[in-house]
């Protein structure tokens, strides 16, 4: 073992948090139960300034752990937290870690080891697997693994290996950040697919991998559900006007999907058609039906009729918060600044 720990790259894990009292010990703990050399990692864990037990806990740990260091993130968003804790980072190679998220115990190992098999790859990951606790919860995980919930973002399928768009939990080269920059803070939501977009436009590429296992823990209420999907179709307008362009068509669907509703709808009553003022809503409702009852023999008819829910508040808040976004960027300009705390790193 201390022949290997000599030939391996020091690993530094970088966890964002803030006020995630609930999952922060399982998370923190599936780190350091890593079977990658315990003197080749640390894991800092950055806290936007948590108003609930979070702090408290990670205290605890550092100090029973010397491998985990707290940093003060003042500013209390992902990006500024990220960015704080990297300057402290020894590590030549860097995992960013969420704080409802759990790592296999070779997440690491498996990690370190796909990046220095890909040379082309300057950022590797593995697909997301979706768990919940509540009903709703479940069909939450159901709906962003399916293609009608998320369409082809394809780190969300648990079998993907291949090129991707990017990495929820990425591990990547620590120049990376020298060639590209670190993450926008002025971006709330969003920071991390600006991120990759530059990776990919600088010529470098992300890999996903299901040999990278882990969970992540998804929103088990509807309302944070559509909060959340709301946050990133808003602040996805500063990550276009940044580039001037989406960094994906995906990225804009759900609006174009909700428009085209509304135009028929309205164009249909005018000429008093109702087949075409419906056509498309019952279409879409269709479908949403047909995924459900497709997944009954997996997950039950209890889980199974809650799945169109999820889905549908899925698109709506995303495509809801990106119209408002445009409005904004028109009427608000400043939205953007004041309504930071809208979208915190927080639950």
């Amino acid at each position: 073992m201390a022949a290997e720990s000599q030939i391996l790259p020091m690993v530094t894990v970088i966890m964002p948090v803030r006020n995630e009292q609930k999952e922060i010990s399982q998370s923190l703990g599936s780190v350091l139960a890593q079977d990658y050399p315990a003197d080749r990692f640390e894991v800092l864990v950055a806290d936007g300034m948590s108003d609930d037990s979070t702090r408290a806990i990670v205290g605890e740990i550092t100090r029973r752990d010397p491998r985990v260091r707290l940093v003060d993130n003042q500013a209390g968003i992902m990006a500024a937290g990220f960015n704080t804790a990297l300057t402290f980072a020894r590590g030549e190679i860097i995992v960013l870690l969420g704080g409802h998220s759990e790592m296999a115990v070779d997440f690491v190992r498996e990690s370190v080891t796909l990046l220095r098999q890909r040379p082309e790859a300057w950022c590797v990951g593995g697909p997301i697997l979706h768990v919940a606790h509540s009903l709703f919860g479940k069909a939450v995980a159901v709906a962003m693994s399916h293609r009608l919930g998320v369409g082809n973002a394809s780190h969300h399928f648990a079998s993907y290996e291949g090129y991707a768009e990017g990495a929820p939990f990425p591990t990547l080269w620590r120049w990376v950040f020298e060639r590209v920059g670190t993450l926008d803070e002025r971006l709330v939501r969003n920071q991390d697919d600006e991120f990759y977009y530059r990776i990919r436009q600088a010529g470098g590429k992300v890999y996903i991998s299901p040999r990278i296992r882990y969970t992540y823990f998804v929103r088990e209420r509807i309302r944070q559900l559509f909060r959340q999907y709301f946050q990133y179709g808003f602040w996805r307008i500063p990550v276009m006007k940044k580039h001037q362009r989406p960094t994906t068509m995906r990225q804009v669907v759900p609006s174009l999907f909700y428009l085209t509703c509304i135009c028929l709808i309205m164009i249909g009553l005018w000429l008093r058609q109702p087949i075409m003022a419906l056509a498309l809503p019952l279409l879409y409702g269709a479908a949403l039906s047909a995924v459900g009852l497709s997944v009954v023999p997996k997950v039950g008819f209890q889980v199974a009729y809650r799945v169109p829910l999820a889905i549908g508040t899925i698109h709506a808040g995303y495509a809801l918060g990106l119209m408002y976004g445009v409005w904004a960027s028109f009427f608000q300009p400043r939205a953007w600044d004041t309504r930071g705390q809208m979208a915190t790193i927080s639950r």
